[in-house]
């Protein structure tokens, strides 16, 4: 990264520093959120931080969406601007520090692929990482185009390329964090079969004020109402309802209020 960096300002190819930016970004974006996970590992609830410190990772994802979108944005200026006078870049340096940069980009992409899917901030650096390595080959191909036929153009479209590229998933990270943050549904979750799945316990008449949201990445919680007939057992149900969730949805954390059906509200056989 700080090669990249430093390569950049002496030979002054867009596309190295476009490379070296989105680099400082990963390790920028692997730094917070492994902060934020020691930090959610290691604090306990108390009064004022009932479900600990688990969304400090969903706030690092959105950091690092954040910072992702101000390079893409940068790059993107400078290279609209050096389309009208492109500078003489030395494709040989350049390919030389596009190389280390890639195979930097390869060991982190191997160390961080077995999480991205569980973890929305190692997700976010994996992704960061990703763009990347096609970024250095990106700036390799420059590199060898420079080299070769001397057409300067090649710096800023691969610097282009390389800013499209980051934004569509930092898009997409900015979304999932926000869409924690604000509470929304898991998308991965329906609501409808959740609901239906509860009414299914036998002795409950009814389930409303049903809510499920995500707490961080991979901790789904629910909440909701159960009314139960009179002759239902109350233990029972309870134990059945929250088995459901946890075998059927990864729901692990459920809060359940029962409220007894009333005299001309019983449950009515279905039959099944």
């Amino acid at each position: 990264m700080v090669g990249e960096a430093i390569a950049a300002g002496l030979t002054g190819s867009l596309a190295l520093l476009s490379d070296a930016g989105h680099m400082f970004t990963d390790v920028l974006a692997i730094a917070m959120t492994l902060a934020a996970i020691t930090a959610a590992g290691r604090a306990g609830s108390d009064s004022g931080r009932t479900f600990g410190l688990y969304r400090l990772e969903v706030l690092a994802a959105l950091a690092n969406a954040a910072l992702l979108t101000v390079v893409a944005g940068f790059v993107l200026v400078q290279a609209v601007r050096r389309f009208t006078d492109p500078p003489e870049v030395p494709g040989g340096w350049m390919l030389l520090v596009a190389v280390g940069g890639l195979l930097a980009n390869l060991v982190a992409f191997a160390l961080l692929r077995s999480g991205a899917k569980e973890n929305i901030g190692v997700r976010g650096a994996y992704l960061e990482v990703l763009g990347d390595l096609l970024g250095s080959v990106g700036v390799i191909v420059a590199a060898l185009v420079i080299w070769f036929t001397g057409w300067a153009y090649a710096d800023p479209i691969v610097a282009v390329v390389v800013a499209l590229m980051i934004l569509p998933r930092t898009f997409a990270l900015g979304r999932s964090a926000v869409r924690i943050l604000v509470q929304a549904a898991p998308e991965h979750l329906d609501i409808t079969a959740v609901r239906e799945r509860l009414a299914a316990v036998p002795g409950v008449c009814d389930v409303h004020d049903l809510h499920v949201w995500t707490l961080t990445s991979g901790m789904d919680v629910a909440s909701a109402h159960l009314r139960l007939d009179p002759a239902a057992e109350l233990g029972a149900v309870l134990t059945v309802a929250r088995e459901a969730l946890h075998a059927d949805f990864a729901i692990d954390h459920a809060t359940l209020q029962v409220e007894p059906a009333g005299p001309s509200r019983h449950c009515t056989p279905t039959g099944w």
